[in-house]
C-alpha cells in the first residue's frame, strides 16, 4: 500500500463509501447525507489540511487528512475512512502509520486524533497504531468546545 495525496478524482470516490448517516457523524460529524464529492473536495481545500489516500494497486482503499497547525507545533489526524470492501484487513491501521509518519516528517511531535466514544472499530486501529488516550483533564478541555464528546488520543502516549 501506497500514501499519496488526494487528488481531483478522490472526493467522488470517498464520498461514496459512508452507507448511511450514522457512518458519516462518526467519520466526519456532519449531518449530510450523502457527504458530496464537493464537500470532500472544499475540506481539501481548507488552511492547514493535506489530503492523502491509500492506494493497493489501483485501488483506493482509505482517505485521511493531516491538519497542520504551525501555531501550536501540532498536527492532527482527521476524517479518516477506509472504502467498505477494504476493512477489517489493517487497511486502517495502515492508513493511521503513515499519516503519522507524514506528519513526523514534516517536523511535528505532536501528532493528535479524536474519535467518537461508541466507534470501537476505529479506536481498536488507533490504539493498535500506538495512539493513547490524552490526561482526561485536556480531553474535557478540547471537548468543551465541540458539538459532541470525543475521545482525544495522542500518538506514543
Amino acid at each position: 500500500m501506497e500514501l499519496l495525496p488526494a487528488g481531483p478524482g478522490h472526493p467522488a470516490v470517498v464520498a461514496g463509501w459512508p452507507a448511511s448517516a450514522a457512518e458519516v457523524a462518526l467519520w466526519c460529524g456532519r449531518d449530510e447525507f450523502p457527504v458530496s464529492a464537493r464537500t470532500v473536495a472544499a475540506w481539501q481545500q481548507e488552511d492547514g489540511v493535506r489530503a492523502f489516500v491509500l492506494v493497493e494497486g489501483e485501488r483506493t482503499v482509505a482517505y485521511g487528512e493531516l491538519w497542520l497547525d504551525d501555531e501550536e507545533d501540532e498536527a492532527e489526524l482527521a476524517r479518516l475512512v477506509v472504502a467498505p470492501e477494504a476493512r477489517g484487513r489493517g487497511v486502517g491501521r495502515a492508513l493511521v502509520r503513515a499519516l503519522l509518519a507524514g506528519a513526523v516528517d514534516a517536523g511535528f511531535d505532536d501528532v493528535f486524533l479524536r474519535v467518537r466514544p461508541e466507534n470501537a472499530p476505529a479506536l481498536r486501529c488507533y490504539h493498535a497504531a500506538g495512539f493513547r488516550p490524552v490526561a482526561p483533564g485536556l480531553a474535557r478541555e478540547w471537548n468543551a468546545a465541540q458539538p459532541v464528546d470525543h475521545v482525544w488520543l495522542r500518538a506514543g502516549e
